[in-house]
């Protein structure tokens, strides 16, 4: 039988005026456990990831007050991104086509995280009125963003330290990338695990899981392989 555990994730609308690590290398440990376990161990929170935002999520400089739009629009969606990944990273941002100033307009963008490009639709509000200086929009990205880091710290709080199992013990992952995009609920084609008292058929073991993209609104499912 699979169950999928779902993680989830923010929307966003923004509003704007127009002026020793926790995961590692596997290593050591039986003979059994090493023809078993994937080759990076899990070994608690990920220190470099921040669920709850804040500074190490922020683009500076901010935009003047008088910037261009496009410019405060390109900086809005390089934060967005940064709250999708969890993960400080290098962003950039490019409306190729601009961003177009009228009611219910669609832009296309691009945002790029850590080398993974996301394309987003900007969408003017459909009651914005030419010449106003508040302009609401919308911002949506159209593919899933896999963070390594963030999938370790996931895989943590949902089978390991932090998930109150009462037979929590050993994680592992195969070696994720730093950032890559992907269609929404694709599967990665990557695997985590982790070890329970019953995992293997009702022996300890361990319990293999396939990483997902969520569906939109959600970062990730974690999908047990029968």
């Amino acid at each position: 039988m699979r169950f999928p555990m779902i993680v989830t994730g923010v929307a966003a609308v923004a509003l704007l005026s127009s002026g020793c690590s926790s995961a590692e290398t596997a290593q050591g440990g039986g003979a059994d456990d090493a023809s078993k376990a994937l080759p990076v161990t899990i070994t608690g929170p990920q220190p470099d990831v921040h669920m709850r935002g804040g500074d190490a999520l922020r683009v500076t400089p901010i935009p003047a007050v008088g910037a261009p739009f496009l410019q405060k629009v390109e900086h809005a969606l390089r934060e967005d991104a940064l709250s999708i990944a969890k993960v400080a990273g290098e962003t950039s941002a490019k409306c190729p086509a601009g961003v177009t100033q009228k009611a219910g307009a669609v832009s296309q963008c691009v945002v790029t995280y850590a080398g993974a490009e996301i394309p987003y639709e900007v969408k003017i509000s459909d009651s914005y009125t030419a010449g106003s200086s508040i302009i609401s929009y919308t911002k949506e990205p159209k593919k899933g963003l896999l963070v390594g880091k963030l999938v370790y710290q996931m895989i943590n709080e949902n089978y390991g330290s932090e998930s109150g199992r009462s037979d929590a013990s050993k994680l592992a992952c195969d070696e994720l990338p730093a950032a890559k995009a992907f269609d929404f609920g694709a599967d990665t084609g990557y695997k985590c695990q982790y070890w329970g008292e019953h995992a293997d058929n009702g022996e300890p073991g361990y319990k293999t899981v396939q990483v997902k993209i969520g569906s939109k609104g959600y970062a990730y499912s974690f999908e047990e392989v029968a």
